[in-house]
């Protein structure tokens, strides 16, 4: 009886390290799930920022699926921000890269970093999504009305209406840092974010 139990502990164990690396990967494939739609691969790049290091961001309010409106001001002077944009909810590198995040919120607070997730969806929409997804410690902000209208002061908004996927790493000054407009068909590596907020 106790061999059965010691391997069953290992074998959870090992299920456990499996699925770390796994989230870790960032380019794992989504499991066949018929609620999440596949684009296909898409043109890489379809509109290209302006932005770079050492621009002020530019200040914008969305409302978010919490009720209250997020604004980049909110966090000036307290916390560095991070943020998410994403093309499209129920699409598979989507619903990979946000949840990804939660394996590394304590990295996150180590740099006193908050992480914000935006998205061109509606607020339904995203939390349906966010839902099926599973709980995300971090703030969902809709870009949807006027349509995509911080995606494209950003200058991330593609021709056919989603966003770029990038990220914008901004310190408490309001300055940005890094900026990393991805490929749309990829996740970027986490490890490549937390290098720069190392940096902040």
């Amino acid at each position: 009886m106790r061999k059965i139990q010691s391997v069953v502990v290992i074998m959870s164990f090992i299920s456990l390290w499996q699925l770390l690396a796994l989230s870790l990967s960032w380019g794992a494939s989504v499991p066949a799930d018929s609620s999440i739609y596949d684009p296909g691969k898409l043109k890489a790049i379809d509109s290209s920022t302006k932005l770079k290091a050492g621009d002020i961001a530019p200040d914008f309010s969305l409302p978010s699926l919490s009720g209250h409106p997020i604004t980049l001001s909110q966090y000036l002077n307290k916390k560095n921000v991070v943020l998410s944009f994403v093309p499209a909810a129920w699409t598979p590198v989507c619903s990979q890269q946000w949840p990804g995040y939660n394996i590394a919120k304590d990295l996150f607070d180590k740099y006193d970093t908050q992480l914000i997730g935006i998205s061109v969806d509606n607020i339904p929409t995203l939390h349906a999504w966010t839902k099926e997804m599973g709980d995300l410690w971090f703030p969902v902000a809709s870009d949807f009305w006027p349509h995509g209208a911080v995606a494209k002061k950003y200058g991330i908004l593609r021709s056919n209406g989603v966003s770029e996927r990038a990220l914008f790493v901004i310190d408490k000054k309001g300055v940005i840092r890094y900026v990393d407009v991805h490929d749309i068909n990829s996740m970027p590596k986490l490890e490549n974010l937390i290098k720069e907020l190392k940096k902040l």
